[in-house]
């Protein structure tokens, strides 16, 4: 089965999954949701594969999620809020819970949903030219979705700093916060990721896919109540003011009413 927003192609036991988007910057519409998702299933069955590479078309890797999208929620009630949750929370369950080994490779930038799908991911390379950020509280939104992946790869310490303030951020601070593992250089990146690669086709595959097993059994837990709480939120949050003025703001390019600058 073909993709229409992704590409994915095999080559010597490694998939290299693509976000292919670039003329929204690869944001993350209902469809790619659901295309990822399908891909993460597919990747899991495939047993001759070594490992992963998450990677983004055009000029960035996410831009978080899709307007059009966002347009939707405003109009949709409750019952579809919930789904449209669940479904962006099971495809990052999903990514999350692949026994492959995966490589995010990132430039450009990864914001708000993007920077989930980081933390899903077992190796972050970013190009030291990268920017991130969770910037769903400029909109009067919460995290939410994507809070358990975020918080489990950085800590709570950690993601205190970013949850709230939806500040930008470069890719070295990235780094200190734990959302990247390294940055390199934009020429050197291919390089980097290729090395990682290698490395995992030199390393017995049902082996790896265990060491994983094993390293995600003993940290935090992502329950099936946990992802439905997260939903739960978000729903909560799309139905207040803020969201609404947010949102509002965001689509007519207008500061928001609480911004003061």
């Amino acid at each position: 089965m073909a993709f229409e927003t992704l590409n994915l192609e095999v080559v010597e036991g490694v998939a290299y999954l693509t976000l292919n988007r670039p003329d929204v910057r690869n944001a993350l519409s209902g469809q790619m949701i659901s295309e990822l998702h399908q891909a993460a299933d597919r990747l899991e069955a495939d047993r001759s594969l070594r490992c992963v590479v998450l990677a983004g078309a055009g000029p960035m890797f996410c831009a978080g999620g899709d307007l059009n999208w966002m347009k939707a929620q405003i109009k949709a009630d409750r019952p579809t809020r919930i789904l449209q949750g669940l479904s962006l929370a099971k495809m990052l369950q999903a990514l999350n819970s692949l026994t492959l080994p995966v490589i995010a490779k990132i430039h450009g930038g990864a914001f708000g949903g993007g920077v989930g799908l980081a933390c899903c991911c077992d190796h972050v390379f970013a190009s030291d030219t990268s920017k991130f950020g969770l910037t769903e509280t400029k909109l009067g939104l919460i995290p939410a979705t994507i809070g358990p992946y975020v918080a489990a790869r950085l800590g709570d310490g950690a993601a205190r700093q970013i949850f709230m303030s939806s500040q930008v951020f470069d890719a070295a601070r990235a780094q200190s916060l734990g959302i990247v593992s390294q940055t390199v250089a934009p020429d050197q990146l291919h390089r980097t990721v290729a090395k990682q690669v290698a490395a995992y086709q030199n390393v017995a595959p049902n082996a790896a896919r265990a060491s994983k097993a094993l390293v995600q059994s003993l940290g935090p837990q992502i329950t099936e109540e946990m992802i439905r709480s997260t939903v739960e939120k978000l729903a909560d949050t799309w139905e207040g003011e803020e969201a609404l003025a947010g949102i509002d703001a965001f689509l007519s390019k207008v500061p928001p009413p609480w911004a003061k600058d």
